[in-house]
């Protein structure tokens, strides 16, 4: 809770994943990848109430054990190929109406901190908006992006004049890294979003925005778990994540 205002977690986490089957729970660094999600939220200092909406009997195992709510079982409409987060996020909140403040945590940003959930929430309440989510510089500048052409020439897709430029010289430029969106219920019912003109930023550096999507992204999780040492976020000390 903060301000009076009660906080649910949301962990979407759906069986059907084709590029990498059984994502969710498989052991990662020592234990299922939902559960790097669901420790984080449950020791965060804000959140009320952690829930992983899932269709998989298994994923639901799986969450009850590391300490989630599962308190009902994913529609099999909104967990499709082409079913929404949002969707999904408004099926929940309709469900567990008694709450002010949505975070979405996707379980495939399993380097997200307990504090990057504190601070991308208190950014919306210091900003005085409804909604705020994380992001991180790209490897690559879009400024530096193209598109091609039917004949495979290239076609610079913002500006021909920063194309050019060294990236010290580009404007700074951020992306979506997925770990954690937040939102007032409220506004989110109203425009069945989670990203407006509204909605503020806070920064992850980039070692904690990995997202896993395929065997190769899931592999270089780990890699990078198993050299940092990255511990469990029962025993992570406080890191305070860029501004």
């Amino acid at each position: 809770m903060i301000l009076g205002l009660k906080v649910l977690a949301l962990i979407p986490a759906r069986g059907g994943s084709k590029g990498l089957p059984r994502k969710n729970v498989l052991s990662l660094a020592g234990k299922p990848m939902v559960a790097w999600s669901i420790d984080a939220a449950k020791n965060s200092r804000y959140v009320d109430e952690v829930v992983v909406s899932t269709d998989n009997e298994e994923i639901a195992s799986v969450s009850k054990q590391h300490g989630a709510n599962v308190p009902f079982m994913r529609p099999a409409h909104l967990a499709e190929d082409g079913s929404t987060t949002i969707d999904v996020a408004l099926h929940t909140v309709e469900q567990l109406p008694d709450y002010d403040i949505l975070v979405i945590l996707q379980p495939t940003s399993p380097l997200r901190l307990s504090e990057d959930i504190d601070q991308t929430i208190e950014r919306m309440i210091d900003a005085n908006t409804t909604s705020a989510v994380t992001v991180t510089e790209p490897a690559k500048s879009p400024f530096w992006s193209y598109t091609l052409e039917q004949d495979g020439r290239l076609q610079t897709l913002i500006d021909d004049e920063l194309a050019v430029k060294r990236r010290q010289d580009l404007p700074d430029a951020y992306v979506l890294n997925g770990a954690v969106y937040t939102i007032c219920i409220e506004e989110m019912l109203k425009c069945k979003c989670f990203v407006s003109e509204d909605t503020v930023a806070n920064i992850m550096p980039p070692n904690r925005s990995l997202d896993i999507d395929t065997e190769f992204d899931f592999k270089l999780v780990e890699f990078y778990m198993q050299e940092t040492d990255y511990p469990s976020n029962n025993n992570m000390p406080h890191i305070v994540a860029a501004t």
